[in-house]
């Protein structure tokens, strides 16, 4: 049986990458315009070049898909609905979406329209993939992470849905819509297009204990993917569409990994399944390449999966600095240097890529090879060492058959142009009447001067078409004149048609003008009722406040407990090895006794083949807290009480009403929300049902690859050794000092932990005006101040409870100066 191709999508931030994927077999383009998409800085198009970019890929059969990626937050919800119909009325096909709340708004607003769920959703199982499909979702983006029998899992359980995936590009090492690192930094936040890339950055990996230095380098920096060897095994998985990253990448780039990818599945299409060979992936490690990895399709990737050296494109490696002669450099490589390739050195005794670099003005070839040795003329005060790597950032001529290849389709953005269609009436000593007809509207204009029998030269075709045609910058152009009812050899001032003309056009753009706003303003209604929430009633709380205290070991839950926590959350999977069952039931038992509920985390990625160690953790009936999606509709529906966690992503009422629906009894809200934006989000139910984290360390990345395995060169999953007898406590830090704490959890993935515990005391008591009634306190890290941290928030929520207004943070002391305000205070 022949194989079904899956369709090739491919990435534009410029009109010239949207003609370099279309001239390079592209069966489609996603794109993002001007707001309200995950790549803010550059990269997005205007809406008439989404315009043009929509007509040259029609005429080509092919599709147009919008990035309206990110989190919206409860201000926002109207204006980017009203600018995706800005973008439908452009003619995009489908809008590549990641908030919840949004997706339900389209469907109401846009009945319809395509939507497809963003990676950033995070689903990588089947309960996820069966929320999106009861959403009525068209295709989502599964997670980077899932391998091939994770999608034959999710394809096998959910086939109604669409899947797409990851085949090419730049990958990011934690799971998409799971990164919140960078806000927390630098108030850029990953899940609103703004990324600051921290995990390429150069760390240096620690035990805590020991203080020993375990690694350095670039240790969380993947490598680029490039999965031409899976291609047939993820097409039989289910995969209907594969996507290539860089909308950030010139044109070139996106010429030539396109063009690379059509030749490889024009020849799956034609039955040949092998891997394609090395010189037909050449061009696109040249191109840009960080390294190049197949990603997590043949399973769980090790050492191989990061940069390690170096962070940035390095191109082809290329061969070494053989010495030098005057002016000029040696060197000695595999392949030959033209003028006009960039060329870099890298010094054996450094780490970053490299050192020095510049465009090749003048080579010689000395011996054709192999290996080829050639002289470059090395610029002034440039120094290059003997033995440096030789590595070619760029290739002059790939790059010129990249441009040439979509030279020929039409590069500036053409002015849509409405048909006008013209009759004309008249005989001598009448007014020449006109009748002109476009975008279904109907203007009759008349001259103030009569026709009269023309002396010298008569109106004929010509000269009515010339001079009726000149509509220069207005929207419209002339298609049929009609003359017919016109008496032949008439005279008219040609003033007196211009008039006519200016006159109709005038009338014509009025009516456009109020045409337009008819249907704005219908559309701003649809919005508006859309908008509106008719929250149902929540249960009533049975106690004034639920302060909630997360841990990950049986001491420090009974410590949380007499310390005045009335929930206790209990993570097992945060770090090896979890606790006997049977302790944790005997613990249930013995908070139960002092008025204190124990509460289980799920972890927020539960791939399929972890489904069955979880379950058992499941079948123990507990309530629940879960930042999985699908973990929650799927236990809150069979009747468990569930608190969605802040992974979850709630940013907004609608996204907040969504997940309520899907079975939460409560939410927690995302952590990148500012207080006037909790009390936003919250204020159709007056607070109640929701959570607001308020201290503690927010898992900053969930990371699939392990940094403590890497170090050592271990194959992941087998080396627990490592994390649960030789180096239990592991941090990583930055080049600024910055220390995170980093968790293997019972899967062998990372959590990387925040810098500092966010301290959001001196909000209570605003929160507390606003509804809020639940507040969570997370202890991650070895020697948290439990009993401070717990007893202190005890007094404070019993202090507003009992309706003071000036509350001392009791909570404060416990961490002096370590820690931050987080996002209570700043906006991403």
């Amino acid at each position: 049986m022949r194989l079904s191709v899956p369709e090739l999508l491919a990435p534009a931030g410029s009109l010239d990458a949207v003609r370099a994927a279309l001239a390079n077999g592209a069966d489609a383009v996603y794109l993002g315009a001007e707001r309200f998409n995950a790549r803010d800085e550059g990269a997005q198009l205007s809406l008439d070049e989404v315009a043009e970019a929509c007509r040259l890929a029609h005429e080509r059969g092919r599709r147009i898909y919008l990035t309206l990626n990110i989190l919206i937050k409860p201000a926002e919800l109207a204006d980017s609905l009203m600018f995706l119909g800005e973008a439908i009325d452009r003619g995009v096909d489908a809008a590549i979406v990641q908030d919840v709340g949004l997706v339900r708004l389209i469907q109401h607003v846009y009945p319809g329209f395509e939507i497809h769920g963003s990676t950033q959703m995070t689903v990588h199982d089947d309960t996820g993939a069966r929320v999106m499909a009861e959403l009525g979702i068209d295709r989502v983006v599964l997670a980077r992470e899932n391998t091939i029998e994770d999608i034959r899992a999710i394809h096998a359980a959910v086939p109604e849905l669409g899947l797409e995936s990851f085949v090419h590009g730049a990958l990011c090492i934690s799971y998409s819509g799971q990164c919140y690192m960078s806000g927390m930094i630098s108030e850029r936040s990953a899940n609103r297009g703004s990324c600051a890339q921290s995990c390429r950055k150069d760390y240096v990996l620690t035990d805590l204990d020991t203080h020993a230095e375990l690694d350095r380098g670039y240790l969380i920096s993947a490598k680029d993917l490039a999965a031409t060897d899976h291609l047939a095994e993820i097409a039989e998985a289910g995969i209907g569409c594969l996507k290539v990253e860089g909308r950030k990448k010139r044109p070139e780039y996106v010429a030539t990994v396109t063009s690379g990818y059509r030749s490889f599945l024009d020849r799956l299409a034609a039955g040949d399944r092998s891997a394609p060979s090395p010189e037909a992936v050449e061009p696109l490690v040249q191109i840009y390449s960080r390294g190049f990895t197949g990603g997590m399709y043949g399973g769980r990737a090790g050492r191989s999966y990061i940069t390690r050296e170096h962070p940035d494109n390095r191109g082809r490696e290329l061969g070494v600095v053989t010495g030098h002669r005057g002016k000029e450099l040696l060197v000695e490589l595999s392949a030959p240097l033209q003028v006009g390739d960039g060329v870099g050195f890298e010094s054996p005794a450094q780490r970053g890529g490299a050192s020095v670099g510049f465009t090749v003005s003048e080579v010689r070839t000395l011996e054709s090879g192999p290996p080829v040795r050639q002289a470059l003329v090395l610029p002034p005060r440039i120094t290059v060492g003997d033995g440096w790597r030789v590595v070619r950032s760029s290739e002059a001529a790939l790059i010129e058959r990249a441009r040439a290849s979509y030279a020929a389709l039409p590069a500036g953005v053409r002015q849509r142009k409405t048909r006008l269609d013209v009759k004309l009436f008249g005989s001598a000593g009448s007014p020449l009447k006109a009748v002109f007809l476009a975008d279904g509207e109907t203007i009759t204009v008349r001259t103030e001067i009569n026709l009269a029998p023309a002396s010298k030269r008569a109106l004929d075709d010509a000269a009515l078409r010339e001079h009726l045609g000149r509509l220069g910058e207005t929207p419209f152009v002339l298609a049929a004149l009609e003359t017919a009812a016109l008496a032949p050899g008439l005279f008219l001032p040609i003033s007196e048609i211009n008039h006519l003309r200016q006159q109709a056009i005038d009338e014509l753009l009025q009516r456009r003008d109020w045409a337009r706003e008819a249907t704005l303003a219908e559309r701003r209604a649809r919005i508006d009722e859309a908008l509106v929430l008719s929250p149902a009633p929540r249960p009533e709380a049975s106690s004034p406040f639920d302060l909630v205290a997360s841990v990950f070991t049986l001491d420090d839950a009974r410590a949380a407990a007499a310390a005045g926590a009335t929930t206790v959350v209990l993570d097992v999977f945060l770090r090896h090895p979890t606790p006997p069952v049977s302790r944790v039931k005997a613990l249930v038992e013995e908070l139960g006794a002092q008025g204190v509920t124990l509460r289980l985390r799920t972890p927020t990625i539960v791939r399929p083949e972890e489904r069955r160690t979880v379950q058992k953790w499941l079948d123990l009936g507990l309530p629940l807290l879960s930042g999985h999606l699908g973990l929650v509709a799927e236990q809150g529906r069979a009747g468990r009480d569930v608190v969605a966690d802040y992974a979850v992503n709630c940013f907004n009422q609608h996204t907040a009403a969504e997940i309520f629906r899907l079975g939460a009894r409560r939410i927690t809200l995302s952590v990148e929300l500012t207080t006037d934006e909790l009390l936003a989000v919250s204020a159709p139910w007056e607070g109640d049902g929701f959570d607001v984290l308020l201290y503690g360390r927010p898992e900053g990345m969930t990371i699939e690859h392990c940094v403590l395995s890497a170090a050592f060169d271990r194959v992941p999953t087998t080396c627990r050794d490592l994390c649960v007898q030789k180096h239990t406590n592991v941090e990583l830090t930055d080049p600024t000092g910055y220390r995170f704490p980093v968790a293997t959890d019972s899967a062998c993935r990372n959590r990387l932990l925040h810098s500092r515990p966010v301290e959001g005391g001196e909000f209570l008591p605003r929160l507390w005006r606003g509804g809020i009634r639940n507040y969570h306190l997370v202890f991650n890290v070895v020697g948290d101040p439990i009993a401070q941290v717990v007893s202190g928030y005890r007094a404070m929520l019993e202090q507003v409870a009992a309706g003071q207004r000036q509350v001392p943070n009791l909570a404060r002391p416990a961490v002096q100066d370590a820690f931050t305000r987080g996002h209570f205070v700043r906006a991403v």
